[in-house]
């Protein structure tokens, strides 16, 4: 197997804050057009705290204070792209969202749960049904 046709390993980060939650619309890459939360690539050696700190300070400049586990998936909706993602979700302390990588997302904004914008990326749409349901696993979501 080619190393291009394994899967990726992808972080995303529910915040939550006075209860909204941060979502910017993606530009550029699978899943352009589509409402995400802060996330990225696991690196070499990388932890999964350390990962997401390091994509909130990469793309919006955000503090959070314990960052807990949410649910896991195996995600092949955006072939030929595999990703395998780790949901972990955090409580806001601090700071106000900033638009560090415009090439990468439009903005940053707060919404309520029970008024999400359309459309949803796959992994932001997992968090929201796992938020729900408390369902921590979901495998070879297409």
């Amino acid at each position: 197997m080619s190393e291009e046709n394994r899967p990726k390993v992808g972080v995303g980060i529910m915040i939550m804050k006075d209860g909204k939650v941060l979502l910017g619309r993606r530009r550029g890459s699978h899943g352009a057009g589509e409402f995400a939360f802060p996330g990225g690539h696991l690196e070499f050696m990388e932890s999964f705290t350390d990962c997401v700190r390091r994509e909130l300070a990469e793309e919006c400049g955000l503090d959070v204070g314990e960052i807990r586990f949410q649910f896991l998936a195996s995600v092949t909706r955006y072939a030929p792209k595999h990703y395998v993602h780790v949901g972990l979700v955090a409580d806001w302390t601090g700071g106000e969202p900033q638009n560090r990588e415009p090439d990468k997302c439009d903005s940053w904004d707060w919404y309520s749960p029970d008024a999400l914008p359309e459309p949803m990326f796959e992994m932001a749409r997992l968090a929201f049904e796992s938020r729900k349901t408390g369902q921590n696993f979901f495998d070879a979501v297409r």
